[in-house]
């Protein structure tokens, strides 16, 4: 009350406005300080979001040291995201030769009324590129993608997973109606674990790990199809295969030492390479073959763990497409059908004339990453 006494009379000859006046920058200076402490607070939880983020990145890669972060490594990720997209191994067409190709084919049908499916969790490194080699964790003797389950709508799957690998995994079937928290819980390393479901719906389904975090363990190369053959068959063809479009994001070239997955790439949806079947260009190298005038059907799973595929086969129009997987109608004269990240589509193409018929996804950045392959008709 003092001070204000003595500053009251040292503003007694000034005019009548100037106390308001006074107040208001007192106001004006409290809601500063205000301002100011509201945005420390979001710049301290700006930056333990980002340090949880680093985190969490650094499990899903396989890196468990979650020490204190340094000024460099905290720069360093706000910095463009390195690609090493088209780097391969200097004999890279000597190693696409040499590469044994992913037998595309469609496995037979599952016999009986009860189709028994195990399956093996492994850390394991495989090959993606020509000289390009990946730490995944995939399907003991398969690598990714997974081995290709092929039952009948009506079937009765067991299914056993084995986890051979360090950390939990799962596994998700999209053709399945059950309580995923039941079916699809987590097992441990060294554990395994059995469910059954009823494969009542028709079409070609995504299965996958699905332990958080997805976008990681779907990424790491734990992913495949499953095909359900209707009750009431298809049209008769004479050769069938299956396509899983997968991407790779890699934190290293791979050829020097097998590369990790970059979740900072993943989540920027930027890949290094694109897929069918888990190796760039395979059938490029070593095509898909038929004769002249068979009709080939293609199964085809857009496994992600983010992007579309939208297929296309250059030289002909797919005769009949049962899109995202509808198998109770299907489209004709259809140039090129998206599949959707976690979807799956069927082709019939039937071809008459003799030649190489490129099958791609028309989002050409996916040509370009690897996702291309052949279709030998004949012999051209």
């Amino acid at each position: 009350m003092a001070s204000y006494q003595v500053s009251s009379q040292h503003r007694s000859t000034a005019p009548d406005r100037e106390p308001s006046s006074g107040v208001g920058i007192k106001i004006l200076a409290l809601f500063l300080g205000i301002a100011v402490g509201v945005l420390a607070i979001v710049a301290v939880v700006l930056v333990q979001t980002a340090d949880s983020a680093r985190d969490e990145a650094k499990v899903a890669a396989g890196t468990t040291d979650q020490s204190a972060h340094s000024d460099a490594e905290t720069s360093a990720v706000s910095l463009p995201l390195e690609s090493f997209a088209g780097k391969t191994g200097e004999n890279a067409t000597e190693l696409a030769a040499a590469h044994a190709a992913t037998n595309a084919a469609l496995p037979p049908v599952s016999a009986g009324d009860l189709a028994k499916v195990h399956m093996t969790m492994k850390d394991l490194v495989v090959e993606i590129a020509p000289g390009v080699k990946y730490n995944t964790w995939a399907f003991d003797g398969h690598g990714a993608p997974g081995p290709v389950v092929h039952v009948r709508e009506g079937q009765m799957v067991e299914m056993t997973l084995t986890n051979g690998g360090a950390i939990p995994h799962s596994i998700d079937f999209h053709a399945a109606r059950i309580a995923p928290n039941v079916a699809f819980r987590d097992v441990a390393p060294g554990e395994s674990f059995t469910f059954r479901f009823r494969a009542s719906d028709p079409g070609v389904f995504m299965y996958h790990c699905g332990t958080k975090p997805v976008l990681a363990h779907i990424a790491n190369g734990m992913y495949g199809a499953i095909v359900v053959d209707p009750a009431t068959p298809l049209p008769k063809v004479d050769r069938q295969y299956v396509l899983v479009a997968s991407e790779w994001y890699l934190n290293g070239d791979g050829v020097s030492e097998p590369a990790s997955l970059s979740v900072e790439k993943a989540r920027a949806m930027q890949p290094d390479w694109t897929t069918f079947n888990g190796y760039a260009n395979q059938y490029v190298t070593h095509p898909l073959i038929s004769k002249p005038g068979e009709t080939v059907r293609f199964y085809v799973v857009a496994a992600g763990p983010t992007l579309d595929t939208d297929f296309h086969v250059v030289g002909t129009i797919f005769n009949r497409a049962w899109v995202n997987g509808d198998m109770t109608q299907f489209q004709q004269g259809v140039q090129t059908v998206g599949v959707p990240a976690g979807g799956g589509a069927v082709f019939d193409v039937k071809i008459d004339e003799p030649g190489l018929y490129p099958f791609v996804s028309h989002a050409f950045a996916h040509v370009d990453l690897g996702q291309v392959g052949l279709l030998k008709v004949g012999n051209p």
